[in-house]
């Protein structure tokens, strides 16, 4: 059996909940660094990671890791590794991303045309032909450099993770999937206990929720680049995998989950998304204000991601927005609130400090996970 070592990457600031996903899964972690995590696993963990991982960006399979200051170190580096290993005669390949950061070679289209030649060299001494069709499957390369730190990857994924298939059409500042998911995951919320999104946009927070609750595994209705590369995978290992996820679905659980948005249209399209995600059945939706935010039960969750106000004029429209949160969490006062904002008054607003605070950037934008958690409830009696 042959041990692959495997990148995650993810949101920045999220590694520990990807660490504790992957160890879920049963693979041994060999590093955590900012925005991934580095695992160890077989073929069939490519597929299992692919199909199960929650909160991982993508799945990348590492080909070598080196230091490289000069681009003629880069070529030479490169052309060693044995990717004859891993591209057959007819593989289509090529660099489809590189990235540097504090490192001296920084440009990224130099860098994708060197490892590109490089990879060539090898595989012309390796298949003796100087030509190669590339008509047979894809095999995207990425390749990230950090502090003169060279990483090689062949991308597993293909479109990233965060694209479960259940939303074409995000709604206006759509929170990721993925991100989504791992914040759920950072709070104490499991699916017994009541969650409400007030400001459900395309429902992510909600459908996300409604699949941990059922086991629905996020990559059970899409597809994955390295299904077509059987020379590395037997295809039989994906159907393995899938099947394995499928056996753990269990859509009848009791739930109580709700989404609501001020906006009917939008309402309309987190209806659709959750029905394509096989869990409409299990969230209640509803057209409602904030202002209106209450509930007859204790020991709820509200997880939401409230408008942020990009805009000049659209901030002026905050303060009311936060000030009805804040008032619903006088209301709801045994209930935990959980809000991801770029909003930086959103705790005057509120007029309550948050429990906890943390950073995360939702892809170039720097965000705020603020977290009001609520007693805990009563031991239920044996």
């Amino acid at each position: 059996m042959e041990l692959f070592t495997l990148v995650a990457p993810c949101h920045f600031g999220l590694e520990a909940v990807l660490k504790r996903e992957i160890y879920d899964l049963g693979y041994e972690i060999t590093q955590v660094e900012d925005g991934r995590v580095t695992f160890e696993g077989d073929a069939e963990a490519i597929c299992r990671a692919n199909i199960n991982l929650r909160t991982a960006e993508r799945v990348l399979l590492s080909i070598g890791k080196f230091k490289a200051t000069t681009f003629e170190e880069l070529f030479d580096r490169v052309k060693e590794l044995p990717w004859e290993n891993y591209l057959p005669k007819d593989g289509k390949f090529w660099v489809k991303k590189a990235s540097s950061i504090k490192s001296k070679l920084f440009s990224s289209s130099d860098i994708q045309s060197i490892v590109k030649k490089a990879i060539v060299e090898r595989m012309k001494k390796t298949y003796q032909v100087s030509w190669f069709e590339e008509d047979g499957a894809a095999y995207p390369i990425r390749v990230f450099l950090l502090k003169d730190e060279v990483l090689v990857t062949l991308d597993t994924s293909g479109a990233s993770l965060h694209k479960r298939g259940y939303r074409p059409v995000a709604g206006k500042a759509p929170i990721s999937e993925t991100l989504a998911a791992a914040l759920i995951q950072l709070t104490p919320w499991r699916g017994d206990r009541i969650l409400v999104d007030p400001f459900c946009g395309s429902g992510t927070f909600a459908i996300e929720a409604a699949m941990m609750a059922a086991h629905i595994a996020p990559g059970l209705n899409r597809e994955f680049t390295a299904e077509s590369w059987t020379n590395l995978i037997d295809r039989q290992l994906w159907y393995d995998a899938a099947e394995e996820a499928r056996e753990e679905i269990d859509t009848e659980v009791k739930t109580d989950i709700q989404a609501y948005d001020i906006d009917g249209e939008v309402l309309k399209a987190a209806r659709e998304n959750a029905k394509r995600a096989g869990v409409e059945h299990m969230i209640h939706f509803q057209q409602r204000d904030v202002r209106d935010l209450n509930h007859p039960k204790k020991y709820g969750f509200v997880i939401t991601n409230p408008p942020y106000g990009e805009r000049l004029e659209e901030k002026e429209n905050l303060a009311p927005i936060y000030g009805a949160v804040g008032d619903a969490m006088k209301r709801l006062n045994t209930w935990s609130f959980y809000l991801i904002t770029s909003y930086e008054d959103a705790e005057r607003d509120i007029g309550k400090k948050a429990g906890k605070n943390r950073k995360i950037y939702n892809g170039m934008l720097k965000t705020y996970f603020y977290q009001y958690p609520g007693p805990k409830p009563p031991k239920r009696k044996k």
